[in-house]
């Protein structure tokens, strides 16, 4: 006896040893989670499946519909909050009736129980397994209070199928999270998970099953609850419960994108800022633009909706079908790095306008130009001669924009797109004066930031799509509220597509500061938008990268940007200037010469308005329209104004390189008449502008490796005055040649640092160096 009470002690010694030091088990964590992603709205677009093909989505007690734990505790275990995990009574009257008296199978599981054999997946068909499933139970309530075992018992129950805990339940089958659950619909969950199989609510055998289990936990409940009886008529109407497989699967671009990135473990219902119905809208516009264009060879094409103000993506379609496999509709187009062609002129012209080198009447010259190995041309392989920043963009002139880029010094364009977070960028020797005409990779999200930071006044802001934005990083200025203004102004000017030049022209319809970009080789076709407050980025193309000759800007992808923001847009009559507050900006309007962009001379005939930084932007009197004296008897420009012998008459002086320009474009200048022949060459030199030497380039070393005389030839070039017609060349004050002005005279080079000297026909002279190194 003695002995025996020794045992006894022993064993409950041992067992309040074990229950004591059991160690603290991990509950809902241990398995995968999905995730839900809902857009701003918070309407679902997507629940993922978890790692092991389950649908289970945490969800804390406190975010659960009360009378649906509630309900659950009435069904499964009234006495929850009473007994220590295990109800020993419930335990013996069942193992009396399952196992000595024979009558039939009776549960006794508590909910910790329950959850005991949910988190170690045990079988409890048998003696074994229910005291291991008993033990387990007792360790979960040695460590964990009981809302937080009714919490895992609740993200942990199976309710059909694949789905497993009330959040997931309450999004596949009622469409809402859940704690919004209404009455019938939390009763019709409640009774699932005691027999999952066959109260299944997506079966139409499981649905009649789960009614009829239902409508005894409604009896119960009414007891439990007497003030209810006046909603016992809801639950004679018909409950809609939606099928796993009807699931959404909206955006899947932009769900894929967000389920790649490292989002907070813990977060798993994700609020987005995706404006669904704006979604819905692009992607149907950009079907109907692939199907009017389909014979073109357009099958593809992706779309950024951005809200620049808030910088909350609202729509991102990736492709024009996720799921056709011959256009690789699974690749995102937003995220993939693609050739911009010209869409990123806008930001040299804008950082030219802060660097002082122009204002938009600035004239420029889209003429030839070779830069060391690199000729640039323009798309339709024709130059226009002298054109204004203005039109020179709109117009995306290579030439200007090269010409730009190549004086805006240190960092220039690389770093630019440095500081604005262009990524995986090369060293800027790779790409050269390339780098504005598409010659860098960029995403389309990239891109549309940076027209977010021009529209925005030059802050350049990360682009939200969570819609708490805690993650973001702060904003940074990468140019002035003031090139950003005139840069707009100037791209509102950019005339629609023809196939939407009519509305356009309608009164109050919005203005769209946009702009084209077409890659070498046309294999992408750009267009992005500034209306309001969004920021529309379009691309058109093939994502193997094959050209077509269709994939332009203006006709490919300007068609469909304009149909998106006749769509998102309320036509109200926005403009640019709407976005200026001018009392707070340093700009002006100033007079410019209509013809030359520079401040008007006097003898300027005709002058027009133009933006103007005041302590910025260049300072420069017009010098084409210069007055001169003319013999009145002979015609010819005299040597000094002579009252009575001589009138003062205004003629336009264009340098050399402009005037070749103008003749190949068929248009006839009227010369500056000749000095006369009484006038001395230093008479005649003190007038005009002296030549300026563009080859060779200041600081340039020739590299010369060929015996060849002809491989030995350097190119004098240099650009002259109006009035000029000979150039005469010397090198270390040897006269080796004459040229007309624009065309150069060839010289056979030698080893040796040389002075480079030109004189005009009128006396006046410009220098250079020039460093020959002879390579073996």
């Amino acid at each position: 006896m003695k002995r025996g009470l020794l045992v006894l002690a022993a064993a409950f010694a041992l067992a309040a040893a074990g229950y004591l030091l059991c160690p603290r088990p991990e509950l809902e964590a241990a398995y995968p989670q999905s995730r839900a992603f809902f857009d701003s709205q918070g309407r679902l677009l997507r629940l993922t499946l978890a790692d092991d093909d389950r649908y289970r989505l945490h969800c804390p007690l406190e975010q659960m519909e009360p009378r649906l734990i509630q309900a659950t505790l009435l069904y499964e275990d009234k006495d929850f909050y009473r007994h220590p995990g295990v109800d020993a009574l419930a335990l013996v009257r069942a193992f009396w009736a399952t196992y000595i008296a024979r009558s039939r199978r009776v549960g006794a599981s508590t909910i910790a129980m329950q959850v005991a054999r949910l988190r170690w997946r045990l079988h409890t068909g048998s003696l074994p397994g229910k005291l291991h499933q008993i033990l387990r139970a007792l360790q979960l309530t040695r460590h964990y209070d009981k809302d937080r075992i009714l919490e895992a018992y609740l993200n942990l129950a199976p309710y059909g199928g694949n789905i497993e805990g009330i959040q997931a339940a309450s999004l596949i089958y009622f469409d809402k999270t859940a704690d919004r659950l209404s009455l019938p619909e939390a009763l019709t969950l409640a009774v699932v998970p005691q027999n999952p199989v066959h109260r299944n609510p997506a079966t139409a055998a499981g649905f009649a099953n789960l009614q009829a289990a239902r409508s005894h936990l409604l009896d119960r409940w009414l007891s439990a609850h007497p003030g209810g009886s006046s909603l016992s008529g809801f639950f004679e109407l018909p409950l809609s419960v939606r099928h796993p497989s009807r699931l959404p699967f909206q955006a899947p671009h932009f769900v894929n994108h967000l389920d790649a990135e490292p989002l907070p473990t813990k977060r798993r219902i994700i609020h987005t800022t995706l404006d669904l119905h704006r979604q819905q809208t692009v992607e149907a516009l950009v079907r109907a633009h692939i199907a009017r264009h389909a014979s073109e060879g357009i099958h593809n094409a992706a779309v950024l909706v951005l809200d620049r103000r808030r910088m909350a993506l609202k729509a991102m379609v990736g492709s024009a079908n996720f799921f056709d496999d011959a256009i690789f509709g699974q690749v995102n187009g937003t995220t993939a790095r693609r050739s911009p062609g010209s869409a990123l002129k806008p930001f040299v012209y804008a950082l030219a306008m802060d660097k002082g080198l122009i204002h938009p009447a600035s004239l420029m010259k889209d003429a030839p130009r070779r830069y060391g190995g690199f000729t640039p041309e323009n798309y339709d392989q024709r130059f226009l001669g002298p054109v204004s920043a203005h039109d020179a963009l709109i117009l995306s002139r290579n030439l200007p924009a090269t010409r730009l880029q190549a004086l805006l010094g240190e960092p220039g364009f690389h770093g630019f797109l440095q500081q604005a977070g262009i990524e995986n960028l090369k060293p800027a020797e790779f790409y050269g004066l390339a780098l504005c005409l598409g010659g860098v990779e960029v995403t389309m999200l990239e891109l549309a930031s940076l027209y977010a930071a021009m529209a925005n006044g030059g802050e350049l802001r990360p682009i939200r799509m969570l819609a708490d934005g805690k993650d973001l990083a702060p904003s940074r200025r990468i140019l002035s509220a003031e090139a950003c203004f005139l840069t707009m102004d100037i791209l509102k000017d950019n005339p629609p597509p023809e196939s939407h030049r009519v509305a356009a022209m309608a009164a109050g319809t919005n203005q769209v500061a946009w702009k084209t970009g077409t890659s070498h080789g046309f294999r992408d076709a750009w267009a992005v938008g500034i209306c309001d407050d969004l920021v529309v980025a379009v691309w058109v193309g093939n994502f193997d990268g094959q050209g077509n000759r269709a994939f332009v800007g203006r006709s490919a992808a300007g068609p469909l940007l304009f149909e998106i923001l006749a769509a998102l847009v309320p036509d109200r009559g926005w403009t640019v200037e709407e976005e200026v507050n001018f009392s707070q900006l340093n700009l002006r309007q100033v007079d410019v010469c209509a013809l030359t962009g520079e401040l008007p001379g006097k003898y300027c005939r005709r002058t027009k308005k133009s933006g103007f930084i005041p302590g910025v932007s260049p300072i420069r009197v017009c010098s084409v329209h210069r007055a001169i004296p003319v013999d009145v008897a002979t015609g010819r420009r005299a040597c000094r104004h002579v009252p009575e012998k001589t009138e003062m008459r205004v003629f336009e002086f264009w340098p050399s390189d402009l005037q070749s320009i103008f003749r190949t474009a068929g248009i006839a200048l009227k010369d500056p008449p000749p000095f006369d022949e009484d006038c001395r060459l230093d008479q005649q030199a003190a007038s005009g502008l002296p030549p300026a030497i563009t080859s060779p380039q200041p600081g340039l070393v020739a590299a010369m490796n060929s015996e060849s005389s002809n491989a030995r030839q350097v190119p004098f070039l240099a650009v002259a005055d109006g009035d000029v017609r000979r150039l005469y060349w010397f090198v270390d004050n040897r006269y080796v040649g004459a040229s007309p002005p624009g065309q150069p005279l060839m010289w056979t080079a030698r080893s040796g640092t040389f002075d480079v000297h030109v004189v005009d026909d009128h006396g006046r002279a410009a220098s250079t160096a020039l460093t020959v190194e002879w390579v073996r």
